[in-house]
């Protein structure tokens, strides 16, 4: 059995009724379905890239200082519109995030959580396949939140988180699980 602690527009602070036991206290997004985590494989003549994002989320930074997140390009399934679905979800944050079309996009991932003890939250993560390097639109940030987006050739990629985490920059663990899914593009250069 839940219950609703606290209610927002986008989010909600949830119990768990337990028999016996404590409330195990979580967050909630009432309006999202899923989550999608896109990892961009952009071809070019001098070899295959993926594109970070580096976010300042709001949470990290109260908590935290004035920290830099890399992150994939994510989104929300159905917060805005209860009939879109995954595929058009992964679509459509593409492009409103990095400005790339793709011609194939690859579930990898289905369900997976960040944190299954802290919120309900769950993702599918998918590759994209991007040959055309023209941007199709600017864009956005997000509302400050993307504050700037890095390509980095494929088999550098490791060499590059370590580098940013050396330079205090937070990895997400959805980044973490996208580049595992680059492994085979690695293997490839």
């Amino acid at each position: 059995m839940k219950e609703t602690l606290y209610s927002t527009k986008f989010l909600n602070l949830m119990a768990s009724k337990r028999e016996g036991k404590a409330d195990w206290v979580y967050a909630h997004r009432p309006n999202a379905k899923n989550v999608v985590i896109i990892v961009p494989v952009i071809h070019k003549t001098d070899g295959d890239y993926t594109l970070f994002l580096t976010t300042k989320r709001p949470p990290l930074t109260e908590e935290y200082g004035d920290v830099i997140c890399l992150e994939f390009p994510a989104g929300l399934v159905g917060d805005e519109n209860t009939e879109e679905t995954t595929d058009n979800a992964l679509k459509k944050e593409l492009l409103e995030e990095t400005g790339y079309e793709a011609v194939k996009f690859e579930i990898k991932a289905r369900n997976l959580v960040t944190s299954g003890g802290m919120t309900s939250e769950k993702s599918t993560l998918a590759t994209a396949e991007i040959f055309d390097t023209e941007k199709k639109q600017i864009p956005v940030d997000d509302g400050g939140v993307i504050t700037d987006r890095i390509e980095v050739k494929i088999k550098d990629v490791p060499a590059f988180l370590k580098k940013a985490e050396a330079k205090g920059m937070f990895l997400s663990a959805q980044t973490i699980a996208g580049v595992y899914f680059l492994w085979d593009n690695l293997k490839k250069d």
